[in-house]
């Protein structure tokens, strides 16, 4: 597990090979000193080792959490705290670009306490109900397996209601309410209520990351373009950067 942050990695550009094109990318760009959300990548080999296994050490996980903390040194903010939340995006990335073929999970560390601090911390509830839509939405599809559809489904259906066009022109207690039907669309599917332990959604994203190597999708990708199986993906997680935060 390799950390990144303000001016200084553990990598750089020419492991591309362990830390895979977006990891050894953010490397080399912390190195050199921009502005780069820090991170921590886990290097392809852990890839593979969980595809063999089925599941990683304990000692793995320590080293991705005390990776973490540092995480939230470099941010002041903390991972899963009420009042001021640390939320992060946990996202795939091979030694060749595979573009679409593997998965990315974004606004995980989201849950009903921390959305409360977002929107008090933002002073933005519409900003806040936003992503926590958004992480059910991508939760639900990536991790759990249900499909993304559904929860489109139910957002159009809203759209239509308020007569609206575009996702933003929604109001924050419409995305509140959404938010709470995806989250009953999860337990109704799964049997079980969705997750709200930031830790275990890291967890159960960062397996579901890696798993994504070995989608049909992602295997009909590298037959074609000649990459090899036993490659492997990284995975990144790193700090959170918010497109949907305002008009800048």
């Amino acid at each position: 597990v390799y950390f990144f942050g303000p001016g200084c990695a553990d990598g750089s550009a020419a492991m591309r090979d362990v830390l895979g094109g977006k990891g050894a990318g953010l490397a080399e760009m912390a190195n050199l000193g921009l502005p780069v959300p820090p991170g921590l990548t886990m290097s392809a080999k852990l890839c593979l080792t969980y595809i063999e296994q089925g599941s990683f050490s304990d000692a793995v996980r320590d080293e991705v959490g005390r990776n973490l903390k540092a995480l939230e040194r470099a941010t002041k903010k903390k991972f899963g705290d009420p009042q001021n939340p640390r939320l992060v995006a946990v996202r795939s990335g091979a030694a060749v670009s595979m573009p679409g073929m593997m998965e990315s999970i974004l606004n995980l560390g989201l849950n009903d306490a921390t959305v409360q601090g977002l929107a008090t911390r933002t002073g933005n509830p519409r900003f806040a109900w936003d992503c926590y839509r958004r992480f059910v939405t991508m939760f639900g599809d990536v991790v759990l397996s249900i499909p993304r559809k559904t929860f489109d489904d139910q957002l159009d259906a809203v759209k239509t209601r308020l007569r609206l066009t575009a996702d933003s022109e929604l109001p924050a207690n419409e995305l509140q309410k959404l938010t709470e039907t995806g989250k009953d669309v999860v337990a109704e599917r799964t049997g079980q209520a969705f997750p709200q332990d930031p830790r275990e959604q890291l967890r159960l994203a960062i397996d579901a990351v890696f798993d994504s190597w070995c989608a049909k999708k992602a295997g009909d990708y590298r037959r074609i373009h000649g990459i090899p199986e036993d490659w492997g993906t990284a995975v990144t997680v790193m700090a959170m950067v918010f497109g949907n935060l305002g008009e800048t």
